[in-house]
């Protein structure tokens, strides 16, 4: 089968409900695209008149086009840091868990799913298109292409193989607890929700790393609010996180406040640690 960039492959294919899956497979890529093209329009002007020291009637005679259209461009282009997410479609899974009463059906926890909506959510404010899917509990590899993964190493073995690859933190359980771990220092960071007594609050681990021409971002928490609080923290400072981290590998801790299952309040507690 050809890739889903095969545009000629596309219109060729016999198959009506192949080509009409793959048609639209194709328009999502594309638009996805031309948003990121639209990003970079806007950062290449930006740069000229930094770097350059070009004015903007300058450069829009460079670029063949009007002020005003580069005054267009310059307030409507998407978001610098969506890059942080890839070029898009992105896909957003969360664990397939599985049951353990009489009839032993599957399920996803309510607060896995209120982690990817929120992720969702995000993704959209940054005009990236988002694609819902099941992480099952015996997968080691992420979903294709650009991704969020949200999974602990407890769920799924995609969970244990991406902190294996992160050379600063890890998570790990010790006398019934789990621990994120700072690999250079030894420290141990418990969620505040297993001190004794507990906390109202939790901790979230958070890395994002290139794997060849796509983008692996995989959140966990030490419980599950800990997730939403890393989706909390990055709703609120991915812009200043961006210009932090720029296109570099990373991880970090973030602890969140918490009133009942709704997050009050989130902060980095450890990192960025880059690789």
């Amino acid at each position: 089968m050809s890739g889903p960039d095969d545009f000629d492959a596309v219109r060729a294919d016999p198959d009506p409900i192949s080509r009409g899956r793959r048609a639209t497979a194709l328009m999502s890529l594309y638009q996805q695209r031309a948003t990121e093209l639209a990003r970079l329009r806007r950062e290449a002007i930006e740069q000229a008149h930094a770097e350059q020291d070009m004015t903007y009637s300058e450069i829009a005679t460079a670029l063949g086009i009007t002020k005003g259209r580069v005054t267009q461009i310059r307030s409507g282009a998407p978001a610098r840091e969506r890059v942080f997410f890839g070029v898009g479609p992105v896909s957003v899974g969360v664990p397939l868990r599985e049951g353990t009463d009489t009839r032993m059906r599957s399920y996803v926890d309510v607060t896995d799913l209120t982690s990817q909506a929120e992720a969702e959510t995000l993704l959209a404010t940054l005009s990236l298109a988002a694609v819902p899917v099941t992480i099952a509990p015996d997968q080691s590899a992420p979903p294709a292409g650009d991704a969020i993964v949200i999974c602990g190493p407890k769920s799924a073995p995609v969970g244990t193989d991406l902190l294996a690859s992160d050379p600063a933190l890890d998570i790990l359980k010790e006398a019934g607890r789990w621990w994120i771990v700072v690999s250079e220092t030894g420290e141990r960071l418990g969620s505040p929700l297993g001190d004794s007594p507990p906390t109202d609050a939790d901790l979230g681990y958070l890395s994002r790393r290139r794997d060849g021409d796509r983008v692996v971002v995989h959140i966990a928490g030490i419980h599950s609010p800990g997730s939403l609080g890393v989706l909390h923290y990055l709703a609120g400072n991915l812009a200043s996180l961006h210009r932090t981290i720029a296109d570099r590998d990373f991880s970090l801790v973030v602890r969140s406040e918490l009133d009942g299952p709704k997050i009050t309040d989130s902060a980095v507690v450890s990192g960025p640690h880059f690789w």
